[in-house]
């Protein structure tokens, strides 16, 4: 069973910055692209960034120029290293593996809160 563990969120300041790590474990982790998705209180979840395994990335536009994805694959770990952080950016975190084009794996989520 593939696992993703999320870990790094908390709460901190408007202007603060925080780094978000996923763990794979059972995924083939080179081959496979990875991403951060987040979820706001009565909002539907929303993509934040993505990172191919050949290393191609995409932002939301609304995080651009303040977050930044990046992967380790001697460590099986995805990045999120999240800067100039909002009131906005408040929201769970979750973290996934994209298996095939039709599977993908979701992280149990880790909280963001940001104070104002």
């Amino acid at each position: 069973q593939v696992q993703l563990v999320e870990s790094g969120g908390g709460l901190v300041q408007a202007g603060g910055s925080l780094r978000l790590s996923c763990l794979a474990s059972r995924i083939n982790f080179s081959i496979t692209t990875m991403g951060w998705y987040r979820q706001a209180p009565g909002k539907q979840r929303e993509l934040v960034a993505v990172i191919t395994s050949g290393g191609r990335l995409n932002y939301a536009d609304s995080v651009k120029g303040r977050f930044t994805i990046s992967r380790d694959n001697a460590k099986n770990t995805v990045y999120l290293q999240m800067n100039s952080l909002k009131p906005e950016d408040t929201a769970v975190y979750y973290c996934t593996a994209d298996i095939s084009f039709s599977i993908r794996y979701w992280g149990q989520g880790t909280q963001v809160t940001v104070s104002s």
